[in-house]
């Protein structure tokens, strides 16, 4: 019971069956608990919550996750929200299934099983499964293609994605029939209209760094693995991350978020380097050397 207890703690007061079973919970312990004067409330297929737990968008979201099945995540309107973006409180639970398979869920959870796949890896908010923020915009254009301008730009000052990485997006996603692209372009040219930004600052400052130093090439805002990084030493896995060099907000979901961006990126065969922002202006030949160890290292 303990054990349970603990998961239901960290899982937003829920417990699904493949928890229980795995935990060591047999199935008429299973159905003893979510039964009459059971210690568990069934909320849909083989998801419970327990009894005295807060119910909240959080819990919904992620219980609907749970019983749409395996490869579920929070997508649209739910993923928005959950990647900290301003949603009416009445919206419908969205989730995304790329499988066909048939579920019995509540009417207000929107099951999405889309011909279009690609971007589909989850990434955890709150510890329920969501989709990244491009695929996000993009479902998003599809259900609700006034809301995007502003989600994009909330989704810009929290540098979950830039327009670059956007951009890359709608190309990928392009096509005849793909819902989501026009209302995600339009929002996209409209900030590009109102503000073309410059190259900044720390572009420019890393520029300097490769110049002075004799660097390799890099590219800015390469999209890798998925993840715009900030920087790509040319023909190598090596990125580049500089740190602290402006006031992003970052809260503890952002915080997360970079560290999965990380992992995944050195799963994928990738190394990345944190550089700060205070060593690329004022300690550049500490900088400069750090780089170029490790390029010399791990370039081969």
């Amino acid at each position: 019971m303990y054990l349970l207890d603990d998961f239901a703690g960290r899982h937003h007061g829920l417990v699904n069956k493949d928890a229980a079973l795995h935990l060591g919970f047999s199935r008429s312990n299973w159905y003893r608990a979510i039964g009459p004067g059971g210690w568990l409330e069934p909320l849909n297929p083989n998801v419970a919550r327990v009894w005295g737990s807060s119910p909240t968008f959080e819990q919904r979201a992620l219980a609907a996750v749970w019983a749409a099945g395996p490869g579920a995540m929070a997508s649209h309107r739910t993923a928005a929200r959950l990647w900290g973006i301003e949603r009416p409180n009445d919206d419908p639970i969205d989730v995304i299934l790329p499988s066909r398979g048939r579920h019995s869920l509540p009417g207000n959870v929107v099951i999405h099983r889309p011909s279009d796949h690609l971007d589909l890896r989850p990434i955890m908010r709150r510890r329920i499964p969501t989709t990244n923020p491009m695929r996000t915009l993009l479902d998003l254009g599809a259900v609700d293609p006034a809301t995007v301008f502003d989600a994009m730009v909330e989704v810009m000052s929290l540098k979950a994605a830039s327009p670059t990485a956007i951009q890359s997006a709608l190309i990928r996603h392009s096509k005849k029939g793909r819902h989501g692209t026009v209302a995600l372009r339009a929002a996209l040219e409209r900030w590009m209209g109102e503000e073309l930004p410059p190259d900044s600052t720390l572009e420019a400052a890393m520029s300097d760094l490769i110049r002075d130093f004799g660097l390799p090439a890099m590219t800015f805002h390469a999209i890798v693995e998925g993840y715009e990084v900030d920087f790509l030493v040319d023909n190598t896995r090596i990125v580049i991350e500089c740190d602290g060099w402006a006031a992003h907000g970052l809260d503890r979901d952002q915080f997360e978020f970079d560290r999965v961006r990380d992992a995944d990126l050195v799963a994928g065969g990738y190394h990345v380097v944190h550089v700060t922002w205070r060593q690329v202006t004022q300690q550049q030949v500490l900088a400069a050397e750090r780089i170029r160890r490790v390029i010399r290292t791990w370039s081969n």
